[in-house]
């Protein structure tokens, strides 16, 4: 999936490619999944990745696929336009099965949509095997004074809170005034083709008002698993600050607890589900005098820190890459014999190579 002026070079394993707002594409990739030896089809969905109204061209491409397709709904709405919920519901009806990350996101898409609780699967949002460690050890290795680290990251956009969070740094900095704030990730690239990097600007003048410019560092590149993993390991508190509470899943979330992170959120969906029992501190979105008692709360007590951690570590052990791999292996396993016992016209069901492929379509 990309834009229709994006460059023409791919990597080797690319086989096609859909530009979003030609809709004449989706039709025609999935015509061609036909002969690539594809037993089944992975979708990601997100509306934003698609054309059309409420990304209505998935549709166009799902009609014309020929194989079994399993779609991963990384967006489920509680106030869904009535072409949002359209199409939401007919992508899940002719999905041959549906993934979701939460058991929020399943009970909404019933109670909502109107959709079988029988035809989805809960998978959880996979999450990196890294080592709990002292944040202090690896501080050095990011070129990190001593003090502590509070730490968000993901694509940069409006309608993250992280005004709320800059905003609470006074008080933070006035107990401990070593704290470090750092926003961590490129600007997200829509946004940054409508204006650049203005809202990037706009937070830094908004520390310095505050007199916390030294206190709020912008790491401004996208980072590799590698480094990513280095800055959730030397971080003290991990915040989402997120101010919509509807958000069905939070993959940055997810990467703190695996890490092991103290984390403070406001209690959108995802974080309500996954914090609860002790694995993490909630608090009202868009108050900076909540986040900084809560930041203070924890900064005061390291042994806090280290249990909220604990808790959020053993919860994410199920949540390694490698176990969502089997799971997502077995859906498709049993979506292909599915097709194959019912005669499909999948290639599974009618060629001789004994190795299944999965094909993955994704922004």
């Amino acid at each position: 999936m990309e834009l229709a002026d994006a460059p023409e070079s791919h990597p080797i394993e690319v086989h096609h490619r859909i530009r979003s707002d030609v809709r004449a594409d989706y039709v025609g990739a999935a015509r061609a999944l036909a002969g690539c030896r594809v037993d089944v089809v992975s979708i990601q969905h997100e509306y934003g990745i698609w054309g059309g109204e409420a990304g209505s061209y998935v549709l166009d491409f799902v009609r014309a696929l020929r194989v079994p397709f399993v779609v991963t709904l990384h967006t489920v709405l509680r106030n869904p336009s009535f072409a949002q919920k359209s199409v939401l519901a007919e992508l899940v009806e002719a999905s041959d099965s549906s993934v979701v990350m939460s058991c929020a996101a399943a009970t909404l898409l019933a109670r909502a949509y109107g959709v079988d609780p029988s035809r989805l699967e809960i998978v959880s949002h996979g999450v990196p095997n890294l080592p709990l460690v002292a944040p202090d050890t690896v501080k050095p290795r990011l070129g990190l004074a001593a003090g502590p680290v509070i730490l968000s990251f993901g694509l940069l956009g409006p309608g993250k809170g992280y005004e709320s969070v800059i905003e609470a740094m006074p008080a933070v900095v006035g107990e401990f005034a070593a704290t470090r704030y750092v926003v961590l990730g490129a600007t997200h690239p829509d946004l940054l083709r409508r204006e650049g990097e203005a809202y990037r600007r706009r937070l830094e003048e908004r520390a310095a008002a505050l007199g916390v410019s030294e206190h709020v560092l912008f790491v401004d590149r996208f980072v590799g698993k590698t480094e990513l993993g280095s800055w959730l390991e030397a971080a003290d508190v991990f915040v989402t600050p997120y101010p919509n509470l509807d958000q069905i899943v939070s993959g940055t979330l997810s990467y703190a607890m695996g890490a092991g992170k103290a984390i403070v959120s406001t209690p959108y969906a995802y974080a309500a589900e996954m914090l609860e029992d002790g694995r993490g501190l909630l608090v009202e979105p868009g108050s900076p005098n909540a986040l900084a008692e809560a930041f203070l709360e924890l900064l005061r007590d390291e042994g806090l820190r280290a249990k909220l951690g604990r808790r959020a570590y053993q919860h994410t052990r199920s949540m390694l890459w490698p176990q969502v791999a089997e799971r997502y292996r077995d859906i498709f396993g049993r979506v292909v014999a599915a097709a194959t016992t019912a005669g499909s016209t999948s290639v599974a069901a009618t060629r001789a190579a004994p190795a299944g492929r999965v094909g993955a379509l994704r922004g």
